[in-house]
């Protein structure tokens, strides 16, 4: 713990309740467990002493004054939807959600952008460009996550494939910083080399940095066709080595999927989704978007020849919503089905070039033979984003907390062996904190360290994740 940060008082909640209002301030015994979780408990379930939902950039702001003169910690939280323990309360202090900051305050069909709020959802965000005629691509699998929370976790998703991840739609951000002052990052540019791109630092900086409280993000024109590939194969290795074969046409994949029959099975079995291709024991879902059918119809020939070429049992085309929709929820529900399947789940989200997926994927499976630990495979194979599931077997408590603290050792030391990183898309949080120093060099760990206190010199915004200081 950095300092002995001072504990919420009678004045502190009174404060609090004056700049907000008391109906939407919760102290002690009457939070919800539920407030101060995310989709991952196992990486930590910590009460804050305060709970408050603020509906402004001045609440935001006049809190944050108060905390940093206080030195009390904040975390701000979104929806909730994280998988790295990041939006906890680790060492008490105010759990700030922003979820009641949900306007989405217009869309410029001039400057292809929209404008928002942090707390309205992916999914109103989403439809309110496709509302005006325009597409906001970014497709993380939780689309009930918050905007704001795809922001500072720089959210890829399916589609980045061919649309890029979450920081590339980013235009500018207006934030509080931990000392209370509102901060404007960039402006509706399309371009800037004015000084640091300081945006670019906040995307992704999992709310150890500020508090985002506005947006203007990127929109696109939308693909006027779009249509998924299902590619099944008897065997792991010739289905991870077609991707990069995929990736070396002219024709870009939006989304190229990897998934085990064994967790198509899990999905099925347990929340009665089933697969609409029963074939093969490993499966390629590939998605192209197209401007004309004619350059669909060349995409998905060509994708096809070469699935089969390398020795694929079939390839599926699905070519109406219904079809689509079949086989993307099924891999939307993958998190879902593991919950209850197994009780208990452990998550290593590396990320590797490429051409090194079948590698890390073999190594992965031997690994978690090795501490008889279920190992499955699946993710963005398209961009070498592997989520390498551990699910609890037969062990004990204390042989699974051993074994998956040694699976996840040798997993991160192969994922750096092959030129790959520790996390992909869920960030660091509290989850990963342990094992990222070790990860990085010193110098770039210190830089970290450095940043952070160039942000929070008091280090009360979400203190103790991403980096920790003695």
């Amino acid at each position: 713990m950095p300092y002995p940060y001072s504990k919420i008082n009678e004045d502190d909640i009174n404060y609090i309740k004056k700049v907000t209002s008391p109906d939407r301030v919760w102290v002690g015994e009457d939070i919800k467990k539920e407030f101060y979780h995310d989709e991952m408990p196992e990486y930590g379930v910590y009460p804050p002493e305060l709970y408050v939902e603020a509906v402004s950039t001045e609440e935001v702001s006049a809190i944050m004054k108060h905390a940093y003169e206080r030195n009390i910690p904040v975390t701000a939280r979104g929806a909730g939807t994280g998988l790295a323990g990041g939006a906890t309360c680790k060492y008490g202090g105010i759990m700030l959600s922003l979820m009641r900051m949900n306007k989405i305050l217009g869309v410029d069909k001039q400057n292809l952008t929209i404008t928002t709020q942090p707390g309205a959802l992916l999914t109103e965000v989403a439809d309110a460009a496709a509302a005006e005629g325009l597409f906001y691509p970014p497709d993380p699998g939780e689309r009930t996550a918050s905007i704001g929370g795809t922001i500072i976790t720089n959210a890829g998703g399916m589609k980045a494939v061919r649309y890029g991840v979450t920081r590339d739609y980013v235009r500018c951000i207006e934030a509080v910083m931990p000392d209370g002052s509102i901060m404007n990052f960039s402006s509706n540019v399309v371009k800037n080399t004015t000084g640091f791109d300081i945006k670019d630092l906040i995307v992704g900086s999992e709310g150890v940095l500020c508090i985002v409280t506005e947006l203007t993000l990127k929109l696109i024109m939308p693909p006027k066709f779009t249509e998924t590939l299902v590619m099944v194969f008897d065997d792991i290795k010739p289905c991870i080595e077609t991707v990069p074969k995929l990736l070396q046409t002219p024709y870009i994949p939006t989304a190229i999927e990897f998934l085990e029959r064994e967790l198509l099975e899990i999905v099925e079995r347990c929340l009665n989704k089933p697969f609409p291709v029963p074939e093969g024991n490993d499966c390629l879902i590939v998605m192209y978007d197209a401007s004309t059918k004619e350059e669909l119809e060349a995409a998905q020939e060509q994708a096809a020849n070469i699935a089969l070429e390398m020795g694929a049992k079939d390839v599926k085309i699905c070519n109406t919503p219904e079809r689509i929709g079949s086989v993307w929820s099924v891999r939307a529900a993958i998190l879902e089905g593991m919950k209850a399947d197994s009780q208990a789940q452990e998550e290593c989200d590396v990320v590797v070039p490429r051409a090194k997926i079948a590698e890390f994927v073999t190594a992965a499976k031997e690994i978690g033979k090795k501490y008889s630990i279920r190992v499955i495979v699946c993710g963005h194979a398209g961009d070498g984003n592997i989520h390498t599931e551990l699910l609890r077997q037969n062990l004990s408590d204390e042989v699974w907390e051993t074994n998956t603290k040694a699976c996840l050792k040798e997993l991160y030391a192969k994922s750096k062996e092959l030129g790959g990183q520790l996390s992909g898309e869920h960030g660091i949080g509290n989850g990963r904190l342990e094992y990222f120093e070790n990860f990085i060099s010193d110098r770039l760990y210190k830089l970290h360290k450095d940043i952070k206190l160039a942000f929070d010199d008091k280090l009360i915004l979400n203190p103790g994740k991403v980096i920790e200081f003695e």
